[in-house]
């Protein structure tokens, strides 16, 4: 009952904002942000309800179109340990990304915040749907909100350039899932996921499917070469549009090869696991070099996304179940830790109106409250010991350990370069005398405090009690089939 209100809850909330009126933008705000915390109290609800037991929790059936169901069946929409999580992290960023947009969407209101819960609804599908044709449709789905959001509110003029490198790397990648899909339809007359975990297919025929979901999915995460896209879609996207692309559309490439690798395709994901280390290692690398020689903020924290996503899955196809959860923790934790630091960098260019970071000095002098918080994100974008990414890091680079000494040396050399890019960036824009370049200098207030602090706290948690995630990531049906396989 409660995963059918997490459902409801957010679509209701896109109803009431249709019929508000479109000059009444106050009331537009507050509606969306009540419905949105609503639908953050409902996922809250649903994971103390969660038994932790492995089984699928919530199960029921998504009707579809009259002429496709006798095709296709019923969707079942369901949640394990591993999607819980994802549900969460998309609540929890919906009301923050309306929140730190109060001031900064000047117009077209009511289109921006139908985006925002449109979205929230498709993600919430796309992490409990347990059929595959369901599971591309809503991937699909969400390319068409965030397109709109950087296009159309995106802060430069670049932005029309930076929406359509998004839709079209990430489409073109997902024609190769469909192909995917259809071919695993042919062979096994079903797209429920549970049925095909259970079939068997040939190596030849898993290596075709497992390319057409490797190739959509390493666009999405994004995976080096793949990863073109993702600099310029973050720096003309708002805030909101980064918020939500670092915190939870990079995490779908993630969790896309968490369901489709081992578990349903295990003789070609052993057979593409040497390939993927390296390109994963590459990414880490090169990830982490590229982001030393940044000079604009946003792409900064961009370039070392791709780093951290690269460890999730040098994590995932090591095949070890420390790596599966160190790839879950990771992902959560970068979903906090980027989404903060972007907002950080926003707060910084509604002030100052510049990305660069050669104009920026002293902030730590007159921004004192700013600098705290930044300080504090920096160090844990670094993994320092009791934040988020450091038990996500440490089991992952365990399992690169425990898959090659080398792979895990080498894998070892982002988390220095972290350290390095991190602290050289708050160096450079805080410490030292004040900047001759910059006027008006102004800390936070209370509602971009407030936004920041959640998610600070959530980084410290997780990391002082890593338990509460692990234990429900180890009760779920993907944990249980990833070390069977």
């Amino acid at each position: 009952m409660i995963l059918e209100l997490v459902f409801l809850t957010p679509l209701i909330g896109i109803f009431v904002i249709l019929i508000t009126p479109r000059d009444n933008i106050a009331r537009l705000w507050k509606r969306a942000l009540d419905w949105s915390l609503l639908t953050l109290t409902m996922t809250i609800l649903l994971w103390a309800s969660f038994d932790g037991e492995g089984n699928l929790q919530g199960m029921m059936k998504l009707k579809w179109i009259s002429s496709i169901e006798p095709i296709f069946g019923a969707a079942p929409l369901a949640i394990d340990g591993i999607s819980l999580f994802f549900i969460i992290l998309t609540a929890l960023l919906t009301p923050i990304c309306i929140l730190i947009s109060w001031n900064s969407i000047r117009f077209l209101i009511k289109e921006f915040l139908l985006c925002l819960l449109s979205m929230e609804v498709l993600l919430i599908g796309v992490f409990s749907i347990f059929d595959i044709i369901g599971f591309y449709i809503l991937f699909e789905g969400v390319l068409i909100p965030m397109f709109l959001i950087i296009g159309i509110w995106g802060s430069r003029e670049e932005k029309i350039q930076a929406a359509y490198y998004f839709f079209f790397y990430t489409f073109l990648g997902s024609v190769f899932m469909l192909l995917a899909i259809f071919t695993l339809y042919s062979h096994a007359g079903t797209t429920d996921y549970q049925a095909l975990c259970g079939l068997t297919f040939e190596k030849e025929l898993q290596y075709f499917i497992f390319l057409g979901f490797f190739l959509s999915l390493a666009i999405k995460i994004p995976k080096m070469p793949f990863h073109i896209w993702l600099p310029q879609a973050h720096v003309e996207a708002p805030v909101a549009g980064s918020v939500i692309l670092a915190g939870v559309l990079l995490k779908l490439g993630g969790y896309g090869f968490i369901r489709f690798s081992w578990p349903l395709l295990p003789d070609a994901s052993e057979y593409f696991a040497p390939l993927i280390q390296t390109l994963s290692l590459l990414a880490v690398i090169y990830g982490s070099l590229t982001t030393c020689r940044q000079v604009d903020l946003k792409r900064i924290i961009a370039y070392s996304s791709v780093a951290h996503m690269g460890l999730v899955t040098l994590g995932l196809f090591s095949h070890t179940a420390q790596g599966l959860v160190g790839a879950v923790f990771l992902m959560l934790g970068h979903g906090l830790v980027s989404s903060a630091l972007f907002i950080g960098v926003t707060l910084l260019y509604e002030r100052f109106h510049t990305r660069l970071v050669k104009y920026y000095r002293g902030v730590a002098v007159t921004m004192p409250l700013f600098a705290t918080l930044l300080l504090i994100l920096v160090l844990a974008n670094a993994s320092i010991p009791l934040s988020s990414n450091f038990i996500g890091e440490f089991l992952s680079l365990l399992a690169a350990f425990e898959y090659s000494m080398i792979e895990g040396v080498l894998a070892s050399l982002g988390v220095v370069l972290s350290a390095g890019y991190s602290i050289y960036l708050y160096n450079r824009v805080c410490f030292g005398a004040p900047s001759k370049y910059l006027y008006f200098f102004r800390d936070l207030n209370r509602r971009e405090f407030y936004t920041l602090l959640p998610l600070i706290l959530l980084i410290f948690l997780m990391g002082v009690f890593p338990f509460s995630v692990i234990d429900v990531v180890k009760g779920s049906i993907i944990y249980q089939e990833w070390v069977s396989v």
